[in-house]
């Protein structure tokens, strides 16, 4: 069976994109999923948080986007967390540019990861906070979006531009994009706020908010300067079990897609 393919994205930064899609990759590895994860970022943080060195790379994701590299050549593998990461660094940058005269510009990775989908359960896809040429080349790769968000005012604001996106590039470059859910992170119910930001996005969104709830956690945020996922970092921090349970979930859901 081929992977499912998912973009982690959000159009605000700060929000725990990178966290998110790291920790979701190690969970899925640690309940037996096969996983990719692909770095579309060029600060490369999910790569260096996986333990991969983004400076070493023989190949990263840019070569693959310029068709001069198959995705087989660029994996390297993440072996304290038991996934595989298509990396990025600083000339990712530069593709932007490159891309806009190529034939398929929105489809080049959608392209390359076909030749690599049997050999996953799950793809996940750490998207850029813009809009750009490398965000619309996950979304278009992607089966659905896993949108990471804060419960405050102003995350609610940056929700409905990307759920906007979400239904233009559906509409007009893959039909086979959708909203697959909501994850709500760096949680603190001591917060009257966020829990009533929480209660509007159950009450909105219904049965697309995940059931799962990422706490506030410091172990998840010192993690990434150990290069690695808060998961395999401190397994007992209520940060890491939770993103254990997310990855329960997402098995859950995806079945049922």
């Amino acid at each position: 069976m081929a992977a499912r393919v998912f973009c982690v994205a959000n159009q605000k930064g700060g929000v725990g994109k990178t966290t998110t899609a790291v920790n979701l990759a190690a969970g899925l590895a640690q309940v037996g999923q096969r996983v990719l994860l692909v770095d579309l970022d060029p600060q490369g943080n999910a790569t260096m948080g996986s333990g991969v060195d983004k400076r070493t790379l023989p190949a990263s994701v840019y070569e693959v986007l310029l068709g001069t590299a198959a995705v087989r050549d660029a994996v390297q593998r993440s072996a304290a967390a038991g996934y595989d990461v298509l990396g990025a660094n600083r000339e990712l940058a530069g593709a932007e540019v490159e891309l806009v005269s190529l034939e398929r510009r929105e489809h080049r990775l959608r392209d390359a990861l076909r030749a690599v989908a049997a050999d996953y359960d799950f793809v996940l896809i750490d998207c850029p906070p813009s809009l750009s040429l490398l965000t619309l080349n996950g979304l278009c790769a992607a089966h659905g979006v896993i949108v990471p968000m804060q419960c405050e005012y102003f995350a609610l604001e940056g929700l409905s531009d990307l759920v906007n996106s979400i239904k233009q590039v559906h509409a007009n470059l893959n039909r086979e994009l959708r909203l697959i859910g909501l994850l709500r992170v760096m949680f603190d119910p001591r917060m009257t706020l966020q829990q009533q930001v929480s209660d509007q996005l159950k009450a909105h969104f219904g049965d697309k908010v995940f059931d799962t709830v990422i706490p506030r956690n410091v172990r998840l945020a010192e993690a990434p300067s150990y290069g690695l996922p808060g998961v395999v970092f401190d397994p007992g921090s209520r940060g890491a079990k939770a993103f254990v349970e997310f990855a329960r979930e997402m098995v859950a859901r995806v079945d049922t897609l």
